[in-house]
C-alpha cells in the first residue's frame, strides 16, 4: 500500500487556504513521514514579500510539525500549474480549502472541483467554516458500479488506518431497483471487507431520490466527519462518469470530502 507521504496545499493567504493548512496540521501532527508544502500560484509575483510571508507561517506551525513547512511559488492557470507541482513534487495528497457556496450555480465547477476532478492524486476538500478537527467516523459513497480497482481504496485505509476511524459505506436508493443482491454488490462487499479490515462498519442503503441530499442527510444525523467518494466508475469496459456527485458534494458538504478515485 502506498503512503501518504506529502501533502500539497494550494496557498493564498485566504480563510479557506489557511483552513485547509490547519486541517492538514492537525492530520499531520508529529508524524515524522509526513510533510506538508504550500503552492502559491500567482501571476503577481514578489518574491521578497512572499519568503517573508511564509517564513512567517512556517514560524506558526513549526512547534506542531516535525518537519517545517515547505513553500513553492509559480504563475500560471491553477489546475495545470498545481498538477505540475503535484508531479514534481510527488505529491500523494492534496488538500484545498473551499468557501460556502452562497452565490454559485450547482453546474459552475470551482477551481477546487476541477483539481478534484482533473488532478491524478487524491484530494481533500475542507470547508472553511468547518469547527475542529475529528475523524472517527466517515462514509464512503458507493454506487451500483463494480470496483474494478481495489487500489483506489488504499488512500481511504491509510486515513482510516492513522486515526482508527470506522468506515460508513453508504448507496443511496434514488430510484425503484434491487439494492446489495446482484453479483456487483456481492463483489464489492468482499472487497470492502477484505481492504478496509477491521475499519469497515458496515453497508447501509438510503432510499432518497435526490442523492446529494440523502448523504447530506446521513452525514449530519449520523456525526460523519469525512466523506469518501469515488469521482469516476471503475468498470473495465465502461465510460467514466462526469463526476457531476462529486462536484455537489465539494460545493455543498459542510465537512471535509476525500476524492481517493486517482488515475492508476
Amino acid at each position: 500500500m502506498k503512503e501518504i507521504r506529502k501533502i500539497l496545499i494550494p496557498f493564498n493567504f485566504s480563510r479557506a487556504a489557511k483552513r485547509a493548512l490547519d486541517y492538514a496540521v492537525d492530520y499531520v501532527g508529529k508524524d515524522e513521514n509526513l510533510q506538508i508544502v504550500l503552492a502559491y500560484i500567482s501571476d503577481d509575483q514578489n518574491l521578497e514579500k512572499l519568503r517573508e510571508d511564509f517564513k512567517f507561517v512556517e514560524e506558526q506551525y513549526r512547534a506542531l510539525l516535525k518537519h517545517p513547512v515547505e513553500w513553492v511559488s509559480k504563475s500560471g492557470p491553477l489546475t495545470e500549474t498545481l498538477i505540475s507541482i503535484q508531479k514534481t513534487k510527488e505529491i500523494d495528497l492534496i488538500v484545498m480549502g473551499t468557501f460556502s457556496t452562497l452565490g454559485v450555480w450547482d453546474d459552475e465547477l470551482s477551481n477546487t472541483a476541477k483539481v478534484v476532478l482533473e488532478a491524478a492524486c487524491p484530494v481533500l476538500v475542507v470547508p472553511y467554516d468547518l469547527e475542529k478537527f475529528r475523524l472517527k467516523n466517515i462514509a464512503l459513497v458507493l454506487g451500483k458500479e463494480e470496483i474494478e480497482n481495489t487500489k483506489v481504496l488504499d488512500t481511504l485505509l491509510n486515513v482510516a488506518r492513522k486515526f482508527n476511524a470506522k468506515v460508513h459505506v453508504i448507496t443511496v436508493e434514488n430510484k425503484p431497483e434491487t439494492y446489495g443482491y446482484s453479483q456487483i454488490d456481492e463483489k464489492n462487499e468482499n472487497a470492502l471487507q477484505y481492504y478496509l479490515e477491521n475499519f469497515y462498519a458496515q453497508h447501509i442503503f438510503i432510499k432518497n431520490p435526490d442523492i446529494l441530499e440523502g448523504i447530506l442527510t446521513y452525514t449530519k444525523e449520523k456525526n460523519i466527519d469525512m466523506i469518501a467518494i469515488l469521482p469516476r466508475n471503475h468498470i473495465s469496459n465502461g465510460q467514466p462518469s462526469e463526476g457531476q456527485l462529486t462536484q455537489k458534494l465539494t460545493l455543498h458538504s459542510k465537512i471535509p470530502v476525500l476524492a481517493i478515485d486517482k488515475r492508476i
